[in-house]
This record gives structure tokens, C-alpha cells and sequence, in this order.
């Protein structure tokens, strides 16, 4: 389950794959300025886990012999990371996912079909303040980082010209 606010940038995907060639102590300082620009962004997701959303995903629960749940508040937070995609046919390149099984479960519930526990968890939405998951939508991660990334995007834009311009100078 991935959240992605959108800066069209072209060329990024190759920059960070060039900045890998050209310097792999390059691409970790742009990997970490990018975390750090980002990281508002990390905590108010992490700031959306507040409660276990149904009583029973507390439990254990298996699935064809793979643990599933339980789902703890504290796992979900931690299991907010940000991570880069430059594969050619990624849609996002920076992205914040949730990475944590039973939280991206609840996130993502309901979303492609509908199925009894994404019900149950759209059911709990006005008492509980859960969103109802929408097609292609997640419930908390996704509205938690699109409302903190007003003051990121140009941040990180700034941050990725920048670091364009220093490939070019070293490359030409």
C-alpha cells in the first residue's frame, strides 16, 4: 500500500540511477535529504494510527499458514517508511508506503472488490472516524500525506533541480 503525492518532475527516476553511477555517495546524500524533506509528511501518517480499528484484528489471525494479523497501533506507525521506485514502469518514484501487513490490510480493504472485513471496516467509519475506502484509495496513510504535503513538494522540487544541476556540471 503506497500514498504518493505527485511532483511531475521529469528525469527523475534517471537522475537517482545516475547518481548511483556517478556517485554512490551522492545518491545516499540525495536519498537522505529527500527522507528529511519528506519526513512531515512520515510522521503525520504515522499520527494517523491511533486506535486498533476492529476489536478482533487485536488477534491472531492466519491465513493459509502466513500470519496476518495482530494489528497493534504501534507496528502500524512503525511501519510507515519511505522508500524510492526507479524501476522503469514505476508510476511514483518517492513513495511512503505502510509496510506493515495487518496495517496495509486495513488500509487497503474493500478497495479492489468488495469483501466482508472491508465492509465491517466501512461500516465502523462515522463512529470511529475511518474513511470509507474508496477505489484505488487507502483509509488513513493516504489523506494523512496528502494533507501534509503542501509545504514538501516544493521543497523536494527545489532539492531535485538541484541535484540535476550538480550531475549535469560533473557529467559536462
Amino acid at each position: 500500500m503506497s500514498a504518493t503525492a505527485t511532483v511531475q518532475i521529469a528525469g527523475v527516476k534517471e537522475t537517482i540511477n545516475a547518481l548511483r553511477k556517478i556517485d554512490p555517495q551522492l545518491q545516499k546524500d540525495f536519498k537522505a535529504e529527500a527522507t528529511a524533506i519528506a519526513q512531515p509528511a512520515i510522521n503525520a501518517a504515522k499520527a494517523a494510527y491511533t486506535q486498533i480499528p476492529l476489536s478482533h484484528m487485536r488477534y491472531k489471525w492466519n491465513d493459509r499458514g502466513r500470519k496476518v494479523f495482530p494489528f497493534t497501533v504501534s507496528s502500524a506507525q512503525s511501519g510507515v517508511k519511505m522508500r524510492f521506485d526507479t524501476r522503469r514502469n514505476a508510476v511514483g518514484v518517492i513513495l511512503i508506503q505502510q509496510m506493515n501487513q495487518a496495517a496495509a490490510i486495513f488500509e487497503g480493504a474493500g478497495r479492489k472488490t468488495t469483501n466482508r472485513l472491508g465492509q465491517s471496516l466501512d461500516f465502523v467509519s462515522s463512529e470511529r472516524g475511518f474513511a470509507m475506502a474508496m477505489p484505488g484509495r487507502t483509509r488513513l496513510i493516504g489523506p494523512a500525506v496528502y494533507k501534509a504535503r503542501r509545504g514538501i513538494e516544493g521543497e523536494m522540487e527545489k532539492m531535485i533541480l538541484k541535484t540535476i544541476n550538480e550531475i549535469k556540471r560533473e557529467v559536462g
